[in-house]
């Protein structure tokens, strides 16, 4: 058996094929490429049962990833987060069966490892020495990291105003970090000038064909997690949509390899009230979305004004018949508070946006009874720190809690 069952990649919009053995970007046409496996073998030489005694990390699915050789392969232990079922959140919503792929244990406390791990491990296989991105803060600190451990020099760029302290993990992990006084679609002409200028690989978000084999793995490991049957409904929340595009490319696939049947889950892509250009997009049945001016949003890693995957985003929404959903940042808030208290889980803004977009579509009955519904929460909390504000008593030295202050 071979340790990858790789075959090419593809142009999801024009059908040209190009050779996964060297280094690609984006096809002729401008649209992101796509990995292809040779799934016929796949299907004939791998079961099920085998990966029972493989480590729980999500390279135990090597033979759906693009690495050829696992010398090649940069990890910190990322994959097999759990899938928590939250009785008193669903008795809350009104949905019968809820269940959170919890992301935030992974390195770096964000799902952005996955892809990360993929992209960097094949990058490391393609010879790259050299690579750049622009990031809302959580990919940048995941790919300066995995980088940092593959020997390959990153140039990060991004805005002003992304989270604290992803700027230091990408500053430790020795990449060159620039910030700009904009958003990460300004980051990215920076990147643009800088890989033309000293050709550096472009690992921006889908201009590279890799990134999306990591964050796939979410959809194969939830499937697992299952019993190999499939949820009603998977929320993500969507700023440039990998992690969706990677889910349903991974349903799919299981399906094409007979580990799965039946109807796949109808996906929903979930965005913010200030930057919902997916959400715009699907209520006027559109292929592609427009660029949402003067975006804003606490949910930082889902501030993407225009994404470059969007007509793979809102393909996968079309075909399994799922929905796009916008949530007001005060919504998060409240979610985020509500997912803590109830269930014990400190969840980041994007994972509150999916939350309470569970909670909307619940009560509109869009989600009926009966239904098994999975809620993607991207990251931890405590890399949004400024997003809970609290305002505790100070007692002095000797000073005891009063009767009414321990009722409370």
């Amino acid at each position: 058996m071979n340790f990858s069952y790789l075959s090419h990649l593809d142009c999801p919009q024009c059908g040209e094929t190009y050779d996964a053995n060297d280094i690609q970007q984006l096809c002729v046409c401008g649209s992101p490429l796509l990995v292809r496996y040779k799934l016929d073998r796949v299907k004939q030489e791998l079961k099920r049962e085998d990966l029972l005694s493989r480590k729980a990390d999500l390279w135990r699915y090597h033979e759906l990833l693009p690495v050829s050789d696992p010398l090649n392969v940069v990890t910190l232990g990322e994959g097999m987060t759990p899938l928590l079922e939250l009785p008193k959140l669903a008795e809350d919503y009104g949905i019968t069966t809820l269940l959170m792929k919890d992301e935030s244990l992974v390195p770096s406390c964000s799902f952005k490892a996955r892809g990360a791990a993929v992209g960097v491990s094949k990058a490391k296989e393609l010879g790259v020495r050299k690579l750049a991105m622009p990031t809302n803060g959580n990919a940048g600190a995941a790919w300066a990291l995995y980088a940092a451990r593959a020997g390959i020099e990153a140039t990060i760029v991004m805005p002003l105003d992304a989270p604290k302290i992803t700027r230091s993990e990408v500053a430790l992990a020795g990449a060159r970090l620039y910030l700009v006084n904009g958003l990460i679609s300004d980051a990215g002409k920076i990147v643009a000038q800088e890989v033309g200028q000293n050709g550096l690989y472009d690992a921006s978000t889908l201009k590279e064909p890799y990134r999306i084999e990591g964050k796939k793995t979410m959809g194969i490991e939830i499937a697992e997690q299952l019993g190999w049957e499939m949820p009603d409904v998977i929320l993500y929340p969507t700023g440039g949509g990998v992690g969706l595009i990677g889910i349903y490319k991974a349903l799919q696939e299981l399906q094409e390899i007979g580990w799965v049947e039946g109807k796949l889950p109808r996906l929903v892509a979930v965005q913010a009230e200030g930057c919902a250009p997916i959400v715009k997009a699907w209520e006027e049945k559109a292929e592609r979305s427009e660029f949402w001016p003067n975006s804003t949003t606490a949910a930082f890693g889902i501030n993407v004004p225009k994404a470059l995957g969007d007509f793979l985003v809102l393909k996968a929404i079309y075909e399994t018949e799922g929905a796009a959903v916008a949530v007001s940042d005060e919504e998060m808030s409240v979610e985020q508070e509500k997912v803590a208290r109830l269930e014990g889980a400190f969840i980041c803004p994007e994972g509150a946006a999916a939350f309470a977009a569970a909670r909307k579509l619940a009560l509109a009955g869009w989600i009926t009874e009966g239904e098994r519904v999975v809620v993607l929460n991207t990251g931890a909390g405590i890399k949004y720190p400024e997003s809970v504000q609290v305002n505790p008593p100070l007692l002095e030295v000797g000073e005891f809690i009063s009767p009414i202050e321990q009722g409370k």
